[in-house]
C-alpha cells in the first residue's frame, strides 16, 4: 500500500475543520481523483494551491463537494434489483409484521430522493394507499444539504422520470407548473429527510429495510467495517440490505447472509449474535464391579493408547511407559522404576519437573503447546505436552500423567490454512478494490455519459435557438429589401420631383431664391447664377445677407422675417449690380414657404426681377 500524501492529508483536515466535511475515512485514489479535476478546473497549483484558493474562493467548497458526492441515482435504478424488491423483499417484510405494526425503511446517501420514492411507490403497491400512510416511515439521509433540498422538493423533469412505468407515473407524479413532476404531497409526508455523516453520526434504529446502494465502495476498508456494524445495529432481526451490484460485503460477510448475492440483498444474520455457552457435565458412573482381568485391561489399553503417555507417582518415580511413548523418546521398558531426573525426558523436548510441581501444588491441569521435537534420524516434530494430576479419592494427588500428543501433521495443515488464508485474504481484497475502483470507473462513465446527454442538449437547444435567430434575420433581411425597395421608390419620386422643381425653377423668368426661417439658402436657380456669378451649389447652405455678389441681400432682413411671421410685404425696388459689375435695377416680390403636413411658415421665396439702366 502506497504511503499517504502529506500536503492531501492536510488539504483534507482543512476542509474538516473549515465546513465540517470529514473525507479521512473515503478511499484515496477516488477522493485524489475528485480533487484533482477541480484543481485543473479553477488552475491552482497542487494540494497548498487548491488550499489557498478555498480560503480565497469560499464558493468553490460547493463545486468541490459536487465533484465528491457523485449523486448518480434515479428512479428504479437496475431494475432487476427492484424486482427482487418488490417480489421477494417487501413481501418478506409484510409476512413477518403485524398488521399494524409500523414499517420503518431507512435509504442512506439518499441523493436527490429517487430511491426513497422508488421504494415508497413498491410499498403503496404492495400494501395500499392507506395503510401505507398508517404504518409507513422512511428515513432518507444524506451527507449533501443541496442534494437534500431537492429530495424535499421532489421536483423531477421528464427525462428523470424515464425509469417509471407510464401507469406509476400517471398515479404517484403531477405536473408541476410547468416545470415538471412532482411527487404526491400526501403520500411524501411518509418520508423523512435529514442530514447524517455514515462514519461519524449514530445510525436509524430498528429498521425492516436498508437501502445504501454505491456509498460503501467510497470508504476504506475499516470505515466500511464500521458503516456496515452500524447497519447491523439498526436492522432487525431478518431485517434486509440493499447494497450496490459492485459491493460485495467482504467484511460484512459474518454480519449479514446472502439472500440474492447477484442482485447484492442480504439478510441481518441472527447466528452473529452473542449466545450463551452451555457446559454439560458427564453423570458420575455407577461403582464398578469386580472383575479378574480388569487390571490387565487396563494396562493393555495404556500400553496401546495412540498418545505417548508416561506415569509418575508421588516420589517422581516412573512407574508407566506405554509403547508411543518408548518408540518416540527411545525409552525402554528397563526405564520403569527409575528417577524421572535421571531420564533425558526430564527436560527434553521440555523442562517436565517445574510442570509437575506446578500440577501438585494447584491440582489442575497444565497445557503447553508449540514444543518443537527432532527425534534421532528422524523428522522435527510438533507436540503439545498435557501435564495431569492422578486424584485418590480421600488420598489427594498420587500421581502425575504427562502426555505427549503428536500435532505435527495439524501443524502443517494450520501453517497450510493460515497460509491460505492470507493468500485468499490479498486476493478478496485485491478483488474487492478492483470492483470497487471499476464500479467508481462505471459511476464516472455513466456521469460522464450523462454530461455528454445534457451537453448534447444543450448544443440541440443552442441549435434551435440559431435556427430561431436565422429565421429571425431572414425576416429582418426580408424586412430590409421591402424598405430598400420603398427607399428606391421614394428616392425615384424624390428625383423626379428635383428634376421637375429644377424644370419649374429654370422655366421661370426671374431670379428664384429659397430661405429657410434662419435666412439660409434653400435653393438657387440658373436665372440667379447669370445674375451673380454663383452656382446653386456654392450658395446652400449659406445665409443669404451674407453673400458678396453685388447686391444688397441685407437690406432683404425686414421683409423676409415679416414673411416668416405671415405677413405680407410689398415688393421693393432696389439698385445693385451684377456679376459683370454693372447697375442694375432690382424689384423683389416675397412669398411664404409653406410645410407638406401642415400650414405653418418655414421659410421664404424670393423672386428678383432685374432692369438694366
Amino acid at each position: 500500500m502506497s504511503e499517504p500524501d502529506p500536503g492531501f492529508e492536510t488539504l483534507l483536515e482543512f476542509v474538516r475543520d473549515a465546513r465540517g466535511f470529514d473525507y479521512t475515512g473515503y478511499r484515496r485514489p477516488t477522493l485524489m481523483r475528485r480533487f484533482e479535476k477541480r484543481i485543473q478546473a479553477v488552475g491552482a497549483d497542487g494540494w497548498d494551491g487548491y488550499r489557498a484558493f478555498l480560503e480565497e474562493h469560499p464558493d468553490e467548497f460547493n463545486e468541490l463537494f459536487n465533484a465528491i458526492l457523485i449523486n448518480v441515482t434515479g428512479f428504479f435504478r437496475d431494475r432487476e434489483t427492484w424486482d427482487v424488491v418488490a417480489s421477494h423483499v417487501i413481501p418478506t417484510v409484510l409476512e413477518q409484521k403485524d398488521e399494524q405494526a409500523s414499517i420503518r425503511v431507512w435509504s442512506a446517501s439518499c441523493a436527490s430522493g429517487e430511491e426513497p420514492y422508488t421504494v415508497l411507490i413498491l410499498l403503496a403497491e404492495a400494501m395500499g394507499e392507506e395503510a401505507l400512510k398508517k404504518r409507513v416511515k422512511i428515513y432518507a439521509t444524506d451527507i449533501d444539504e443541496a442534494a437534500l433540498g431537492q429530495a424535499r422538493d421532489a421536483l423531477y423533469t421528464a427525462k428523470q422520470l424515464e425509469g417509471v412505468d407510464a401507469s406509476l407515473r400517471e398515479k404517484y407524479f403531477q405536473p408541476a407548473n410547468g416545470v415538471g413532476f412532482g411527487f404526491r404531497k400526501d403520500l411524501r409526508r411518509c418520508v423523512i429527510f435529514g442530514r447524517n455523516d455514515l462514519h461519524r453520526d449514530s445510525p436509524i434504529s430498528r429498521v425492516d429495510l436498508l437501502v445504501s446502494r454505491n456509498t460503501l465502495m467510497y470508504f476504506s476498508p475499516d470505515v466500511q467495517e464500521r458503516i456496515l456494524a452500524n447497519f447491523y445495529f439498526a436492522l432487525n432481526r431478518g431485517g434486509f440490505l440493499v447494497v450496490g451490484k459492485a459491493e460485495a460485503l467482504q467484511s460484512g460477510r459474518r454480519l449479514f447472509k446472502a439472500h440474492d448475492l447477484k442482485r447484492r440483498i442480504f439478510v441481518r444474520d441472527g447466528a452473529a449474535e452473542p449466545a450463551f455457552m452451555h457446559i454439560a457435565r458427564l453423570p458420575r458412573p455407577a461403582e464398578e464391579k469386580h472383575q479378574p482381568d480388569l487390571e490387565q485391561l487396563r494396562d493393555a489399553a495404556f500400553e496401546h493408547a495412540p498418545i505417548a503417555a508416561v506415569v509418575i507417582d508421588g516420589e517422581n518415580n516412573v512407574v508407566g511407559i506405554n509403547q508411543p511413548a518408548r518408540a518416540l523418546f527411545g525409552l525402554k521398558l528397563k526405564d520403569v522404576g527409575r528417577p524421572l531426573q535421571d531420564l533425558d525426558i526430564s527436560y527434553r523436548p521440555i523442562e517436565l519437573r517445574s510442570l509437575i510441581d506446578e500440577v501438585r501444588e494447584r491440582r489442575r491441569l497444565v497445557h503447553s503447546k508449540d514444543i518443537r521435537w527432532q527425534p534421532a534420524g528422524g523428522d522435527e516434530r510438533s507436540l503439545e505436552v498435557q501435564v495431569s494430576p492422578l486424584v485418590s479419592l480421600g488420598e489427594g494427588v498420587v500421581g502425575i500423567s504427562v502426555a505427549f500428543i503428536d500435532v505435527t501433521a495439524h501443524r502443517a495443515l494450520e501453517d497450510h490454512l493460515d497460509s491460505a488464508r492470507r493468500e485468499l485474504e490479498t486476493a478478496y481484497e485485491e478483488l474487492q478494490s478492483t470492483v470497487e475502483e471499476l464500479e467508481t470507473t462505471n459511476e464516472e462513465l455513466q456521469s460522464t455519459n450523462e454530461e455528454l446527454e445534457t451537453t448534447n442538449e444543450e448544443l440541440q437547444s443552442t441549435n434551435e435557438e440559431l435556427e430561431t435567430m436565422n429565421e429571425e434575420l431572414q425576416s429582418t433581411n426580408e424586412e430590409l429589401e421591402t424598405m430598400n425597395d420603398e427607399l428606391r421608390e421614394r428616392t425615384e419620386e424624390t428625383i423626379q420631383a428635383n428634376g421637375f422643381l429644377a424644370s419649374v425653377l429654370a422655366g421661370v423668368q426671374q431670379a428664384v431664391i429659397v430661405v429657410d426661417r434662419d435666412l439660409s439658402v434653400l435653393a438657387w436657380n440658373a436665372l440667379a447664377t447669370e445674375l451673380w456669378g454663383l452656382r446653386d451649389d456654392e450658395v446652400e447652405g449659406q445665409h443669404l445677407p451674407n453673400l458678396d455678389t453685388g447686391f444688397p441681400f441685407s437690406e432683404l432682413r425686414d421683409p423676409i422675417r415679416m414673411v416668416l411671421v405671415g405677413a405680407e410685404p410689398e415688393e421693393m425696388a432696389l439698385i445693385g449690380h451684377n456679376r459683370r459689375g454693372q447697375a442694375v435695377s432690382y424689384r423683389v416680390s416675397f412669398a411664404p414657404l409653406r410645410g407638406d403636413l401642415d400650414d405653418s411658415v418655414g421659410g421664404a421665396i424670393l423672386l428678383v426681377t432685374a432692369d438694366r439702366h
